[in-house]
């Protein structure tokens, strides 16, 4: 990052350095260590305070599974003192948390997830959406990567996404505007330690 937020170039692209500083954004989170999903939530937090509508799509954590941030962003949503937050994830409308789904059923449901995705981003319903372990879909094939790069290249309006979980396909990170590598240096897991209640959850 450049001193004092300066960029370290301005590109001759006709934009007014209001109309670039204003651009929605296409953003990656991956890596091995743990936090990405955090990360994008903070980034949720900010997109609240500015009244913005914000749309969580949880591809793999199902319907059972709470997060923390969950719990905190449905209430900061109905306070009425932010934008709306409307949390979407397997299970509640998706309904692969039954474990004897087959891979097609996971699939399928992934596909009507990105389905929402797509017509909510057609019809502007968010401001800021958190795509929340999404690379797993697209890993596996469940989604079509194209597909998923072309809708968020030709999204309109001015709404930011957010993408999160490891392994992100080369296409996505070349199509993002911001991408983030989570990389692990210790953790505590490495000697034995199991998660805990206020850190992980």
């Amino acid at each position: 990052m450049a001193p004092q937020g300066q960029p370290a170039a301005v590109p001759e692209d006709g934009l007014t350095t209001r109309q670039r500083r204003n651009r929605p954004l296409l953003v990656v989170h991956t890596g091995e260590m743990k936090g990405k999903s955090t990360a994008a939530f903070g980034l949720a937090l900010r997109a609240w305070n500015q009244g913005w509508p914000i749309g969580v799509f949880q591809f793999v954590k199902s319907a059972k599974w709470k997060v923390g941030e969950e719990t905190a962003l449905r209430t900061l949503g109905e306070s009425g003192a932010g934008g709306t937050v409307t949390w979407h994830k397997m299970g509640e409308g998706w309904s692969w948390t039954r474990k004897s789904g087959t891979d097609d059923d996971h699939a399928a449901n992934a596909q009507e997830g990105w389905a929402q995705v797509q017509r909510d981003l057609t019809t502007e319903t968010y401001r800021f959406y958190v795509l929340d372990e999404f690379t797993y879909p697209m890993k596996w094939g469940w989604v079509d990567i194209d597909d998923v790069v072309q809708t968020l290249r030709d999204r309109p309006g001015h709404q930011h996404v957010v993408i999160t979980g490891r392994d992100a396909d080369p296409r996505l990170v070349e199509a993002a505007d911001l991408v983030v590598q989570m990389t692990k240096v210790k953790h505590p897991m490495d000697q034995g330690q199991k998660g805990q209640r206020g850190i992980e959850w």
